[in-house]
């Protein structure tokens, strides 16, 4: 009698038990769908802003600085996944770009002459619109008349020992490619001289062209002439005010240019990260990045960080009056070099993007790899520094194939092994700046080359190192 009824007490329990799960499982069930609803809306309520700010910037900036008609950019740079959810388009009573998503997160980009488009985050159009700069001076020099590579006047090829047909071959077949890949400018100079020069239908040499992260190395040429000045100093604290007290005061300007600053930093695009949120939600950039908290000890790890490159040119405009900070950069270098075709942007604060955002032609991209293959002497005037280029491509500590100096990208390989390189079929003394989507400057000093590659690779990228090892192997020996 006992047993049995333990046993009914024990099938009790298990009745109990079940209906408590099946219960749980009713109540549970619509709550995770409620949950997950909440945190679908709250991401894209993240997601969206950057989406549709990206689409709207890029619009705007392709059109009024890169002078391509707005169908063009859609069908190429906005045509891709996720970008493609968005709709897009140019006022040009306005000169201004908006995008949305489903009508959603509206965003809008305006263009100024001269400082070429800026995404309206975290102020007003009006706000925006009363900004005033003061232009650099226009050179009044008509580059055609002049030989390169001050000017647009080039000579027939005399490379002695070039095989010419090869390196035609070579530049043909990098515009052979699936509709991803989307090479859009090759430039090759020898010895100063250009001897194989292609573009794209739509492009060719006036054409202005996005360089993204290439900005970073004109950043790192600002920084060269300010030291030139006696106005910064590498091993310095930076210049931040929300660092002089606290662990972050340890900072060099060195540890920003060389990206080991310690600071903790997403560098991710595939959706809402430090990044995204910095170049498409941001009004200061340089303030936002300089507001990440300090991770690891500065100089002792490299990461790769376009907010340290922004915190730079925080630095260089509180370094700048009004005036000075819009027409230096022009005026004391760029345009000295004749690279007059470069159009840098402002952030919403009037800050350059340091990290991002540059526009120029193929050939003053070319002109800009020039400057640092002749160790930063241009036509006998020296703008650099002296031993500037050096530090430049002086590999980073913490850089685990030693494939980063300061703001350029190097070829050296670890010290470990320096077998183990980026470009394993090319000189270790090659370096070059580098940007998103296939845009390349690469310099090779032991061959006094300079190569410029400019694309909108989405997929399928060329192979750059058997390019590289092909331009190579035509040039004389």
């Amino acid at each position: 009698m006992r047993n049995q009824s333990a046993k009914t007490l024990s099938w009790r329990l298990i009745s109990v038990s079940g209906m408590t799960v099946r219960s749980f499982l009713k109540l549970a069930l619509p709550f995770s769908f409620v949950v997950g609803i909440i945190l679908a809306v709250g991401y894209l309520k993240k997601a969206l802003p950057i989406l549709s700010g990206y689409g709207a910037k890029n619009l705007c900036s392709c059109v009024m600085v890169g002078l391509r008609t707005p169908q063009d950019v859609i069908d190429n740079e906005l045509a891709s996944f996720p970008l493609n959810l968005g709709d897009f388009s140019i006022d040009w009573t306005d000169s201004s770009a908006t995008g949305s998503v489903y009508g959603m997160a509206k965003r809008k980009a305006i263009y100024r002459e001269g400082f070429g488009c800026t995404l309206i985050s975290q102020t007003t159009e009006e706000e925006l619109r009363a900004q005033r700069f003061s232009k650099p001076k226009d050179p009044k020099i008509d580059q055609d008349t002049i030989p390169w590579p001050y000017g647009n006047q080039t000579e027939a090829m005399n490379d002695s020992g070039l095989d010419a047909v090869a390196l035609n071959q070579i530049i043909e077949n990098a515009f052979e490619y699936p509709e991803s890949r989307r090479t859009r400018a090759i430039l090759v100079v020898h010895q100063g001289q250009i001897i194989a020069e292609k573009y794209a239908e739509g492009f060719d040499r006036n054409s202005r062209q996005m360089g993204w992260s290439m900005t970073k190395s004109l950043t790192n040429a600002i920084v060269g002439k300010f030291v030139d000045e006696g106005r910064f100093r590498m091993e310095s604290p930076a210049a931040i005010f929300e660092w002089k007290a606290g662990e972050r005061r340890e900072i060099t300007l060195d540890n920003l240019m060389r990206m080991s600053s310690g600071l903790g930093w997403n560098e991710k695009y595939s959706g809402p990260s430090q990044a995204t949120n910095m170049l498409f939600r941001s009004y200061q950039m340089g303030f936002f990045a300089a507001a990440a908290k300090l991770k690891d000890k500065p100089g002792d790890l490299f990461y790769y960080s376009s907010g340290t490159s922004n915190i730079i040119s925080r630095i260089i405009r509180q370094s700048s009056d009004q005036d000075e900070y819009y027409q230096y950069p022009y005026e004391a270098l760029f345009h000295k070099i004749g690279m007059f075709s470069l159009v840098m942007e402002p952030d919403a604060s009037g800050t350059f993007v340091g990290s991002s955002y540059a526009y120029a032609t193929a050939r003053d991209w070319a002109r800009f790899g020039l400057l640092y293959l002749y160790d930063g002497v241009w036509q006998g005037e020296r703008l650099l520094p002296e031993g500037w280029v050096d530090y430049s491509t002086t590999a980073t500590k913490g850089a685990t194939r030693g494939e980063y100096g300061a703001h350029f990208w190097l070829n050296t390989g670890s010290p470990e092994d320096p077998t183990n390189r980026m470009y394993p079929s090319a000189p270790t003394d090659l370096y070059w700046a580098d940007g998103f989507e296939g845009q390349n400057v690469f310099i090779i000093p032991s061959r006094n080359l300079v190569v410029v590659k400019l694309s909108q690779t989405t997929g399928d990228p060329l192979n750059d190192d058997q390019f590289l090892s092909d331009i190579l192997a035509a040039l004389p020996k």
